[in-house]
């Protein structure tokens, strides 16, 4: 429930709950991961269909026309790694933006609610391991890390995926037959 009402333009510290939940009962560790990452893409339904209403208006209001272009060819390309990426990012990501986006651009809705469970699904799963193993200060540690280096962590997370496409980019064409 608080995840579907910090998806729906209330900010919530979902994060932290998510978190507090998992320390307290680790057996449902996939419980509350999978009920977060459902809430959150739930939640994200009303602002895809005010994106998806309001048109480009709405969005071009909110960011410049160059970042506007950067999102837009994203999800040309890729739309539903442009919508899980984010999702995958803490605050203060600007997610909001990409969902709006997705509405835009016209993504299909089933694809739009798997981009933003498996992305929120990842964020949940990683920050539920992390409190087992540190405990449950690591969320402000890592929050505070994160605002202060977030062009260093968004940096070294898009380096990391771009390794893991061309790795298996690599070895699928390693794996194609020879002529």
């Amino acid at each position: 429930m608080i995840a579907f009402a910090d998806s729906a333009l209330l900010g919530m510290p979902v994060d932290a709950i998510v978190a507090t939940y998992v320390y307290q009962d680790r057996a449902r560790l996939l419980f509350y991961v999978a009920m977060a990452s459902l809430g959150s893409a739930l939640g994200s339904i009303p602002l895809y269909i005010l994106g998806y209403l309001g048109g480009e208006k709405v969005l071009r209001k909110r960011i410049s026309e160059p970042r506007f272009q950067k999102i837009h060819n994203s999800f040309e390309r890729h739309e539903f790694w442009a919508l899980m990426f984010p999702g995958m990012l803490p605050p203060p990501m600007p997610f909001k933006i990409f969902v709006l986006g997705a509405a835009v651009f016209e993504m299909r809705f089933s694809h739009f609610l798997a981009a933003i469970f498996a992305g929120r699904f990842v964020r949940f799963l990683v920050l539920s391991v992390l409190v087992l193993w540190f405990g449950p200060q690591i969320v402000q540690i890592a929050g505070a890390a994160f605002k202060q280096h977030f062009y260093w962590v968004a940096g070294l997370l898009a380096g990391l995926a771009l390794l893991g496409f061309f790795l298996r980019r690599r070895k699928t064409s390693s794996e194609a037959p020879q002529l």
